[in-house]
């Protein structure tokens, strides 16, 4: 047991009881407990396994090479459509961390056969991703646009695709766009400062 996760759990607002439940689930199946990214993280022979993590309408368990376990019970949820890798258990109270229990531990030991074996998520490379309209004329309109665009890392360009092309409106496109073109042209991912 790592003392920040200790702390971390002691200073939870929500969730605390399942996710001390959660927890003990986890390190039953021998895993080495961090504290990443600020939240409890599980982890064999040094790879990220599972994470526990508390939402404002549920908590969860999120296996981090999730796209490659069987989910024969179909419990595991995406996150949202541009989560590759990672799925979720998601728990609104105590009864149900432990009515899943077992399901939750084969799925914890099957994650650990994942990463015995060395598999690895084929993510869906940049380039793949549809550029919105909005964004591929500007591109093409101002050249050093473009080139600082693709100097960014392939997290950033993603993070930029997403979020030029959340909204329906064109105009809000458009204005997202504007909004972010400094940034760009700066070298600065979308959540840089």
């Amino acid at each position: 047991m790592n003392p920040l996760v200790d702390k971390y759990l002691s200073k939870a607002e929500k969730w605390q009881e399942e996710m001390e439940k959660l927890r003990m689930i986890v390190l039953d199946c021998q895993l080495t407990e961090e504290l990443k990214w600020g939240v409890p993280c599980y982890t064999f022979q040094k790879s990220n396994v599972v994470i526990i993590h508390a939402f404002k309408e549920y908590c969860a368990i999120l296996f981090v090479k999730g796209a490659l376990l069987n989910d024969a019970n179909r419990i595991l949820i995406q996150q949202t459509e541009n989560v590759q890798a990672g799925r979720q258990v998601r728990f609104t109270n105590i009864q149900q961390v432990m009515e899943q229990e077992p399901i939750v531990k084969a799925y914890i030991n099957e994650a650990v056969e994942v990463e015995k074996a060395g598999l690895k998520v084929d993510f869906k490379k940049t380039e793949e991703y549809i550029i919105p309209e909005e964004f591929q004329s500007k591109l093409a309109e101002i050249p050093a646009l473009n080139t600082a665009f693709n100097a960014l890392t392939p997290g950033r360009q993603r993070a930029y695709i997403f979020y030029f092309s959340e909204p329906k409106q064109a105009k809000t496109r458009e204005g997202r766009v504007e909004k972010y073109m400094q940034q760009i042209l700066c070298g600065k991912g979308l959540n840089d400062r």
